[in-house]
């Protein structure tokens, strides 16, 4: 196949992140027309639909094909664009997708140096949160360039590096632990008791209870409360049981804001790092690794941008999270 045409990858990054024409026309610059245009060149070049158009609008499976390509080009132009010392490396997207409770733990400590260092060339970091089951799928459909996911199995041109372990208890406030549950939380009253929910994929509760109560698919009285710092607050405020990272739970326990249930029942998730290989090294799976350990996060460096974040990621999550027992 021929080279692509950049402005038309440009123009299905646009369609992908925008989900019009209208809209991704306001993103380029351009008119609603030129995008049109652009598009349909690339699908010719192709021969393929790359596109769905309709509303919402969405990609073809070669489409998700050629925007992972898209996205993978765009990181090298910022990275070019930055050595050279040009302007450029801001007009481009750098998303990575992380799930909440790592949003609201260590990842921003984590990536805070690399993002101060980078104030002056203000590249376009996006953090898009969902479960860490899915954050996966955003990778693999080209949305994002990077991922934490609980999935271990690194896509083809792809490196994967084992991050740590997010270990979650169950926690409550003790005026809901003296109203509801006086006696305790037992295999007799835990399905009559509220659970604070992050939605509809978070399961973390039910694998809790499982685990506490060996009752295989339990059913529980939910209230979804969408971010994982207000879950923890909805428990300090008695809304019910919450099962939490130690890592949020560790300062409210502190302070007597809220009590640990059963202490010995815990749920550690392996999280791993996925990124693309954006540089040409085909040398496996140990890149990440290699970078985080030589590279600092400060100051000028030779490497990548999505290197440098894959580096910080990791170098984060392992100072922040239990490590993976050998073997």
């Amino acid at each position: 196949m021929h080279a692509l045409d950049t402005a038309g990858l440009d123009c299905l990054a646009a369609l992908a992140e925008a989900g019009s024409f209208d809209r991704a026309a306001q993103l380029l610059n351009i008119t609603q027309s030129a995008v049109s245009q652009r598009l349909r060149s690339l699908e010719s070049q192709v021969g393929h639909p790359l596109v769905v158009r309709a509303r919402p609008l969405r990609l073809t499976e070669p489409g998700k094909v050629l925007l992972r390509y898209a996205r993978q080009i765009q990181a090298l132009r910022a990275d070019a664009a930055r050595e050279l010392g040009s302007t450029l490396a801001r007009d481009e997207r750098l998303p990575i997708a992380v799930n909440a409770d790592s949003l609201a733990t260590w990842v921003l400590p984590a990536l805070d140096p690399l993002v101060q260092a980078g104030q002056r060339e203000g590249y376009g970091l996006e953090l898009i949160v969902d479960d860490q089951d899915f954050t996966h799928d955003w990778l693999r459909q080209g949305d994002v360039l990077g991922c934490v996911s609980s999935v271990s199995q690194a896509l083809r041109g792809c490196l994967c590096q084992p991050l740590g372990l997010m270990r979650y208890i169950a926690v409550a406030a003790p005026s809901f632990i003296e109203r509801a549950m006086p006696q305790g939380l037992t295999r007799s009253n835990f399905s009559q008791l509220p659970f604070i929910v992050f939605n509809r994929k978070d399961d973390m509760q039910a694998q809790w209870v499982s685990r506490a109560f060996g009752v295989r698919e339990p059913r529980l009285k939910e209230r979804y409360v969408p971010s994982s710092e207000a879950g923890a607050r909805a428990a300090e405020m008695g809304w019910g049981v919450a099962v939490l990272p130690e890592l949020l739970a560790r300062p409210h326990v502190a302070s007597g804001a809220l009590l640990p249930l059963l202490p010995d029942v815990t749920i550690d998730v392996a999280l791993h790092w996925h990124q693309w290989r954006l540089s040409g090294d085909d040398s496996g799976t140990n890149t990440a690794s290699n970078t985080a350990a030589s590279t600092p996060t400060t100051g000028p460096a030779r490497t990548g941008l999505m290197d440098q974040i894959g580096a910080a990621v990791i170098a984060g999550a392992r100072a922040a999270l239990s490590a993976v027992p050998a073997g």
